[in-house]
């Protein structure tokens, strides 16, 4: 590892086993990153900061509540007295069309997938104009074009590009970056229930030929976190092998 972060906090939302979360904390802490890992799981916010070497602490985080976000902000303050780089990963999925969706599963999407991003935004800003850091939100392909059978999961994800944007408008004059990556589909528990016969059409339209792997995001994000990416600003980063392209 090169240690291009070395020096730099980092908070992580969305952690659980073998998900994009996950493999963006153990990767950020073996480029020198200390790591703040959260999610409403305890146990999967415990488990993965045991498996990051290196700097990590933990915490039970809804990131659906605001004195939940401020708690995390707390931690990477009382622990290592700043904050470089927020990763807003925490999402839900569920396969709904317009008629199954229901206004309390659209809340719930509402909440978790898009009112998380702005509370996380909103609680770590003073901590990143000290640091001049950035924010990194993770939308989805379904924000690309009008995704089917995920009505709601859709609509929040197009949400956290438009927030991306303006955000990105709002804080370049404090420094501060904000961009969005747009994973495809990516083997993850999150798609575990993704029917065999939509996977396999994604296979098959993806022109590299394969389902995406939660450290091929996690790669993008490190870019997008490091001085490497110093000049891009306010943009989505498409990780998909090509499926939308």
């Amino acid at each position: 590892m090169s240690g291009i972060l070395n020096g730099k906090v980092a908070l992580i939302t969305g952690v659980g086993p073998g998900g994009q979360g996950e493999a963006t904390a153990q990767l950020f802490a073996r480029e020198g990153a200390s790591v703040v890992v959260v999610d409403i799981n305890e146990e999967w916010a415990e488990t993965c900061a045991k498996r990051i070497v290196g700097e990590a602490r933990f915490a039970r985080v809804d990131v659906a509540k605001e004195s939940d976000w401020n708690k995390a902000v707390d931690l990477c303050s009382k622990t290592f007295g700043r904050l470089d780089i927020l990763v807003n990963n925490a999402a839900i999925h569920k396969t709904a069309s317009l008629e199954e969706t229901t206004r309390l599963e659209f809340e719930r999407f509402f909440q978790v997938n898009q009112l998380s991003v702005y509370l996380g935004m909103s609680a770590c800003l003073p901590l990143l104009k000290q640091s001049k850091g950035c924010i990194i939100n993770v939308s989805s392909i379904a924000a690309a074009n009008g995704s089917p059978n995920a009505f709601a999961y859709s609509a929040s994800k197009w949400a956290v590009r438009g927030m991306t944007r303006c955000a990105a408008r709002d804080l370049g004059s404090y420094g501060i970056r904000v961009n969005c990556v747009m994973p495809g589909y990516i083997d993850t528990d999150m798609t575990s229930h993704v029917p065999e016969v939509r996977r396999n059409a994604a296979v098959a339209a993806t022109p590299i030929g394969r389902i995406g792997t939660p450290s091929d995001v996690a790669e993008v994000l490190l870019f997008l976190a490091s001085n490497a990416a110093r000049f891009v600003n306010g943009t989505d980063v498409v990780v998909d092998g090509g499926l939308v392209s």
